[in-house]
This record gives structure tokens, sequence and C-alpha cells, in this order.
């Protein structure tokens, strides 16, 4: 895993390239701080910060081919090199080192773009085509690795995190209005949404080639097929023995590494299946990792010791209170680079922190398993919705009650027949394309508040779907499917909880049930078997067997940390913070008069009074804030030098004549 950086066709004077990327890398260097490289010539500057994981002593980047005419900049791993290098070996391609950065490199050399759907990993890159003059951004399938593109005074700049853009001269943050509030009522960035202006996201299975003052972009891959799937097994046990089969395969090749591997165990069946699987294929005691709360309310202890017991792990927790995500909610926030609806990712990056103390740098995580294998409540949803005008009030009911068992509102019949009325308001479609999301998204209404003019909050995402080939032909399930992998998963999961807090302290994060062969082979058994509102059913059945019996019954426990409530019960100063006059002025976007109805709301009223919406909103306010504080006025930007040697290749027009000189 890596951190990656440049700049292309920028105006500065070349002497200063060097020094340039040395600030744009060390913005960064948290993501690789093992060594850094860089290449400059005449229309490029690039470089890469490492975190070396495969191939330790020869992996170095950047990286050229033989014959010098493509270089890379590279940042993930590709899980399948092994196999894809000896394709191109019995190619006649040569290598000289036993890095997966070389297989990348070779590849395009090799097959060009085409090389993309070949690849099992999570990456994005920068390669340069040295003789063509072209420029070539791309990023993984499902979105697990950053690319960032900014255009300033004539250069592209590019970057894993946009706080490397903070070191390139002249180069501002400001808040895009009509951004955040697609944000604020989505919940996260859409893909290629980044909430600042002039800043776009390179989005998942996508690329972008430049040539001069030319670009292209498009997709390499497209995830319909993914969520279609193939034939469905003729039996449950046949399904059972594939998706075990694909599972297998997807941690053998996460495993591929020169350092330790760990697993985050929550004490939810997804990790708990990848550390049953890791611990059986591990030479050594596996390491585990995981987080306890406080607040009982959030806490899975119970689940992660059954988990340890069972398996016989290295096992450390990492213990949260309400203070600890208060104190850190600024730090997090500058890692995470955009704005978020819920606390949760802070007690992650309060895991990454003690698994980097601990010495490992790579762990296997769940994330993607309830996307591919609809664990979450809103594919029961969409299910009781769609089927809503067929079904009698006493199925609604009993239905109602197989939805969301940990939320207080769902827990008995009352609260089933109060949440009735609720539904009946979206069993028609109001939004185009978003039936399955539109109770969601009704949250989003609210969030969208915080600012002056949050015009049509819903128009990126409407157009999002309009635009996307073949998603009106997907069922309604499908459909709810794609919006999360595009949506959460992608904009929030794999980003802001998942790597931006793994990488802040040099840890890499790797998702099994993210595989692509994982994926559709959920396509081909999901609602295939058992009863559909018994959310992974059948990954339950797949491994009843090999796990703690609480892990495989208990009801889906979604991962949560304490909102607004923490900000209230550890730092009630927080309510002048967030209504300073002076700052909500000079962030301009934000309705002064509404931010401060609802703040005086978070901290006048019982926590248990406080609703979802307020709770989302209230968070999204906090991040802002802290964003226009990092990013907007600049505060994020680390003004020391790299920490490791920066190496340099230099292939700029007198380069060798003036090192000849410095020689002599």
């Amino acid at each position: 895993m890596c951190g990656i950086a440049g700049f292309y066709r920028s105006p500065l004077p070349p002497q200063d390239h060097r020094s340039l990327m040395d600030g744009m890398l060390a913005q960064i260097e948290h993501r690789g701080p093992d060594e850094a490289g860089c290449y400059l010539d005449d229309r490029l500057a690039m470089g890469t910060v490492r975190l070396r994981i495969i191939d330790l002593q020869t992996g170095s980047q950047p990286m050229g081919s033989a014959d010098g005419r493509y270089w890379l900049c590279y940042n993930g791993e590709l899980y399948n090199y092994r196999e894809l290098r000896r394709e191109l070996s019995s190619h006649g391609v040569t290598f000289s080192t036993a890095s997966d950065t070389e297989v990348v490199l070779n590849a395009w050399a090799t097959w060009g773009r085409d090389c993309l759907p070949r690849f099992n990993g999570a990456f994005a890159f920068a390669l340069y085509d040295s003789t063509t003059g072209e420029l070539h951004l791309a990023r993984d399938r499902y979105g697990k690795r950053p690319l960032f593109v900014a255009r300033h005074q004539g250069a592209v700049l590019f970057a894993s995190e946009m706080k490397a853009f903070l070191a390139y001269p002249g180069f501002r943050f400001a808040f895009d209005a009509a951004q955040l509030s697609s944000v604020f009522a989505t919940w996260t960035p859409l893909p290629g949404q980044t909430v600042y202006q002039g800043i776009e996201q390179i989005p998942m299975g996508a690329y972008l080639t430049i040539r001069g003052d030319q670009t292209s972009r498009g997709r390499w891959a497209t995830l319909g097929p993914d969520l279609v799937g193939g034939p469905a097994p003729g039996t449950e046990q046949e399904a059972v023995e594939l998706v075990r089969a694909d599972l297998e395969a997807a941690v053998d090749v996460r495993l591929r590494s020169d350092v330790e591997v760990g697993v985050y165990a929550s004490g939810g069946l997804d990790s708990s299946i990848v550390a049953h699987l890791a611990a059986q294929r591990t030479g050594r005691q596996l390491r585990t990792f995981s987080l306890a709360f406080e607040d009982a309310e959030f806490d899975e202890s119970a689940e992660q010791d059954d988990l340890v017991r069972h398996l016989g792990t290295r096992h450390s927790t990492v213990r949260v209170s309400d203070a600890d995500v208060v104190e850190n909610f600024p730090e997090a926030v500058r890692h995470a680079e955009l704005p978020a609806f819920r606390t949760a990712f802070v007690p992650m990056y309060l895991l990454a922190r003690q698994v980097r103390a601990e010495g490992v740098k790579v762990v296997l995580s769940g994330e993607g398993a309830d996307e591919a294998f609809l664990g979450y409540g809103i594919f029961k949803d969409v299910l009781l919705l769609s089927a809503w005008h067929e079904l009698d009030d006493d199925t609604r009911l009993r239905r109602m009650g197989q939805l969301y068992p940990y939320l207080r509102h769902f827990g008995d019949e009352d609260g089933h027949r109060r949440m009735l009325g609720l539904y009946r308001q979206f069993v028609e479609e109001d939004l185009p394309g978003l039936f399955s999301h539109q109770m969601r998204f009704q949250n989003g209404r609210f969030a969208a508040r915080l600012l002056k003019d949050a015009g049509d909050p819903f128009a990126a995402v409407k157009e999002l779907v309009a635009r996307e080939p073949g998603y009106a032909a997907l069922s309604p399930v499908q459909r709810a499917q794609w919006l999360e992998f595009r949506t959460l998963l992608g904009g929030y999961l794999l980003s802001t909880q998942g790597e931006r807090m793994a990488l802040a302290h040099g840890v890499e994060n790797r998702c099994p049930f993210l595989d692509p062969a994982v994926v559709r082979r959920a396509a081909s058994v999901n609602l295939r078997f058992g009863d559909p509102f018994d959310e992974k059913y059948l990954l339950k059945r797949a491994y009843a067997d090999v796990l703690p019996e609480r892990i495989v019954k208990k009801g889906k426990f979604p991962y949560r940390a304490p909102d607004s409530a923490a900000f209230v019960r550890s730092r009630p100063d927080y309510r002048e913070l967030l209504t300073d006059a002076g700052t909500l002025d000079q962030i301009g976007v934000l309705d002064p008069r509404f931010v401060r109805r609802l703040t005086d709301r978070v901290f006048d009223s019982p926590p248990d009074r406080i609703g979802t919406k307020e709770n989302q909103a209230f968070v999204f306010l906090a991040s802002t804030i802290w964003l226009h504080h990092w990013y907007v006025r600049g505060h994020a930007r680390r003004r020391a030098p790299l920490g490791v040697p920066l190496n340099v290749v230099d292939r700029r027009s007198g380069a060798r004549s003036a090192q000849d000189g410095e020689r002599g």
C-alpha cells in the first residue's frame, strides 16, 4: 500500500519540481512511511510514498519498464499478481523483481488498458507513457483505493489524498455548495464528488487519460453484471459449497504478503467468517483486533470474546469512550477529508493506531458482505415495499418485526404498528430510480437544511441512475444493491471509515467479500434459498458448524458509535464552536439560523429525544466546520519535509549534463 501524488504540464519552473514533489509527498507520508521516490521529466512530476508489504527489498517506486517507456506510481495490491505474472512470462515477459507493481507495469505494457479487467485487487495508479506523453489514471472496480484530480493554472494535479494539493503553490480549497447538498442528502459523496470546487475523484472502475491539453475518460468496469450473477446452483448444499470455495480463494490471495496479516474482528458474522478462514491458513497464531465501547448500546464485546476463545487468536481490544470519540474527531476528519454523517470512523482511526503500534501493517475485514449478500435492512425494506399491495396488515406487521430489531422503535408490536404509517408513505416511487432509498433520503432532506441554498439535493443522484446503462433492467433489490455499492460503500465505508482511517497509521485493509468472484457468486444465490427476510441466510448456513452459535444466530447489528450524545456528554463547549458567527460567515454556504436551532436542540434535549436525522445533521455540521479549518483555511498542511530520503529518477532536459557538471 502506498500514496501517490504528482502534476502534469505545470507552468512552474522545472528546477522547483523536485522540491514540490517532496512537499506533496510529505502531506501523505502516513500512507507509506517506509520509502519515497519520484519521477521527473519535462512534462510530468509524480511520486510515491511506499508501505512495504510485498517484495520488501526490490519493489521500489516509481518503477520503469525495461525499455524506459512506461513509468508507474502505484497504490494498492494486486491479489492475483502471481497468476498474471505466470501468464505474462508465458508471453516472453521477463521480471526483475518479485513485486505486484512490476506485474501491473508489464501488464499495461503488454495489453494496454485491456489489462484492467484482468486485475483482482485494490488499486489506484498513475501510469505515464514517456513516448506519447500520455498520463493514465485508473482506479479499481469497487473503489477501495482513492485517486483525486484537480486543475490549477494550467496544471493537472493528482494524488491519493487531496491534502497533497495543499503543497502546490497557490492551490486553495473552496466548498462546492451543490456537492455539499448532495452529500448531506444522500449520506456520502457520489462517484466523482469531493465537495470542493475544481477537485474530482476518479470514480470506481474508471480511468482518465491526459495527453497535452486533451482529456479522455471512461469506465473499464460496470457494476450491473456483477449484481446479476450467473446461473443459480441447483441445491442449497451446492450453493453452500460454492460460496465456501469462493471465500476461501478470496482469503487465500489476500493473505499474500511478506509481512504479518491480522483481522479486524467486530464480533459480527462477516468478520468472524474472515477470521475463521484466516486462522485456518496462517502459519502463526492469528492476530485479531476489535473495538469495545463504554456505552453498552454499541458494544459487541461478548461476541468478540466468544470468537477469540473459539479460534485461539492473539487479541487486542481498544476501549472507546465518549471523550475518545470527541477528542479524536478533528484529526480523524483531517484524514477523512470529506463530511461524515456519523462518528463511527473515529473509533476505526483509534483501532488502526493500535494495530500499527503492535507492528501489524495489513488487516483483513468484512466490508462488502452486507452489500453482496443482502445483509442490510434496506434490502428487506425493498422486498416489503415492493410487495406491499399484495400483503395483508398481519403479514406486513410480521415482516416489520424482521427489519431492524436492534432499533428501539422497531422493538415491539406497538412500534411495528407505528412504523406501518411511515412505510405507507414510500410504497410508490416519487424519486425516479430511487425507490429503495426514498426512506433513507428523507433524513437527508433534513441535513440539507444546513445550507442556505440546498437546491435540489437529489439532482446528482437522480442523474447518476438515469444515465447508468442497464440500471432500469435490474430488479428492485439489485437496484438497491447498485446504489449501496455506488454510494455508501464506496463513498463512506471503504473510504472515510475504512481506507483513510487505516492508512492514517500506515495500515492496509483488505476485503475478501469484495473479491469479484465472491460478489458474482452472491448474486447467483441471493433470495434463492431460505427466508429472504433472514438476512445472509446462506452465509449463516455455510458457517454455522464452525463459528460460535451466538455469532451465527445473532441478527444484524451494524457497527455504530455514539454520535451527538458523545459531544453533549463530554464537550458541552462544542455548542460555541459550532455556532461561532465568524466561522459560519467565513464558510458562507451554511445557514446560521438553522445551525443554531439544530445545535440548541441537540445540547438542550435528552439524548434519547434526538432522532436519526438530527444526529446525522449534527455530525455533518461538526465535520464540515473542521473541514473548513483543515482545508479551506489550509491548516492541514504539513510543513515538515519527508521523513525518508526521496529517491529521484530525473529525465528532464539537461538533467544529465547538469549532474555530470556537478560530478566534475
